[in-house]
C-alpha cells in the first residue's frame, strides 16, 4: 500500500507549549505538528505533508530551506520533512493552510484524499548503497504487494474497532526490504522498487545464495513471496551495530490468494519449507489484544519505545502489528508504532 503523504485533514486540538509563546501544537488525528500561535484553531482544514515527505523546491516552502534542504544522488532538490523538538516538545510533519494552494480546486478537497502527485511530492529515500543497488531487471512484480506499515497515527479508529482483536508483535528493523518470490517455476529477487538480476557482488543475492532460497522455495513449489529486513553493516547507518549482515522475514505473501499471510499461516508456511537459515524478525509476542491493553495514541507509542531483541545495548525503532485474522476483505490488518525516542536519536 503507497502511503499518503499529503492530505486534507481537520485539526482536532490545540495545545499550548508551556515557556512558549510564539508555537504550539496542533493536533491532526494522531499527529503533534508544531506550530505559530494563532495560525491554526481547532476544526480548520489544512494540509498535512507526513514526516519523511520530499517536497519540491518552491517558494511556498522556502521557510524550510535552513534545516530541511537536500539535494539528491540523482540531482533532484528538495525539502525533505522529518521529526524534529521544538522547546521539548516532538513535531512530526507540517501544517499548512489550505489558501496556500490555490491549485487544490473544492472538487479535490475531500478529507484524507491523496495530493502527492498532484504537488509533486515523493517519498524520501536514503541513499542506496552499491551492494544493495544492484543491476535493475524490471519494475518491481505487479503480481506480488510492497510492504510498507501504516503508522498508528493515521489509524486512530483502531483503538476501537479492533478492541478485543489479537495482534501478532514483533521488532520494527531498519534495514532494506528485500523480497524473494517463486511463481510459477521461475525464482525471482526484489529490492523495495525493483526486481534484480543475479551479480556476484549484490546482497541480496548473496544472502539468498547463503540461505538456499531459491531450493527450498523451489522444493516447495508454492507461488509465494518471502519479504523482509536486511540489516548489518554497511546498510542504512547499520543503526543496531549489527557484525554481520542477514535477513530477517517479517512477511509471507501468497500470490495466488493475492494477500499477505496471517501469523498462523505464515508459521505453517515457515515449517514447510524446512529452512532453519531463514530467520524471522524478532517476535516480542505471538498473540496480544493490544487495543485492550493500551488506550491511546501516546501510551502506544510510548510502548514502541525498548531495546532491540538483536542488539540490547540499542534502541529499536519501534514495533509492528499483524493481526491474526482477516478483515471484510479478506485481508490482515496490519500498521506499525514507531518509538520517536529513535526517531529523534537518528535525525
Amino acid at each position: 500500500m503507497e502511503r499518503k503523504l499529503v492530505t486534507i485533514r481537520t485539526v482536532s486540538e490545540i495545545r499550548p507549549i508551556p515557556g512558549a509563546d510564539r508555537i504550539e501544537v496542533a493536533v491532526v488525528d494522531g499527529w503533534d505538528c508544531v506550530v505559530n500561535t494563532g495560525k491554526f484553531s481547532a476544526g480548520d482544514r489544512c494540509v498535512y505533508f507526513e514526516i519523511d515527505s520530499f517536497l519540491p523546491v518552491e517558494e511556498r516552502y522556502e521557510f524550510l530551506r535552513k534545516y530541511s534542504y537536500r539535494k539528491l544522488s540523482d540531482g533532484r532538490e528538495g525539502f525533505r520533512l522529518k521529526t524534529a523538538r521544538f522547546r521539548g516538545q516532538i513535531s512530526q510533519g507540517l501544517l499548512m493552510p489550505l489558501s496556500d494552494f490555490p491549485e487544490l480546486e473544492s472538487g479535490a478537497l475531500k478529507e484524507n484524499c491523496d495530493l502527492s502527485a498532484l504537488l509533486k511530492v515523493v517519498k524520501y529515500e536514503p541513499p542506496i548503497p552499491a551492494n544493495l543497488a544492484g543491476l535493475v531487471k524490471g519494475p518491481f512484480p505487479s503480481f506480488i504487494q510492497k510492504s510498507d506499515e501504516e503508522r498508528i497515527q493515521n489509524l486512530p479508529e483502531y483503538f476501537e474497532r479492533y478492541k478485543g482483536a489479537l495482534f501478532e508483535e514483533t521488532e520494527k528493523l531498519d534495514g532494506s526490504s528485500c523480497t524473494y518470490y517463486w511463481c510459477d517455476g521461475a525464482f525471482g529477487v526484489c529490492s523495495r522498487n525493483l526486481e534484480l538480476l543475479e551479480t556476484g557482488d549484490n546482497t541480496q543475492w548473496k544472502l539468498a545464495g547463503e540461505m538456499n532460497v531459491k531450493e527450498s522455495l523451489a522444493a516447495l513449489n508454492k507461488n509465494i513471496a518471502l519479504q523482509g529486513e536486511i540489516v548489518g553493516p554497511g546498510i542504512n547507518k547499520n543503526t543496531l551495530r549489527l557484525p554481520k549482515t542477514g535477513f530477517y522475514i517479517y512477511n509471507v505473501y501468497d500470490i495466488d490468494l493475492r494477500r499477505y499471510q496471517t501469523p498462523d499461516e505464515r508459521k505453517e508456511t515457515l515449517k514447510a519449507l524446512g529452512n532453519d537459515r531463514i530467520d524471522r524478525v524478532p517476535v516480542l509476542n505471538e498473540g496480544i489484544d493490544i487495543f485492550a491493553r493500551i488506550g491511546s495514541m501516546k501510551e502506544l507509542l510510548e510502548y514502541a519505545k525498548g531495546r532491540s531483541k538483536l542488539n540490547p545495548g540499542r534502541d529499536r525503532e519501534g514495533i509492528v502489528f499483524k493481526s491474526h485474522f482477516l478483515d471484510e476483505n479478506r485481508n490482515i490488518v496490519s500498521f506499525k508504532a514507531i518509538s520517536n525516542d529513535y526517531l529523534l536519536e537518528e535525525e
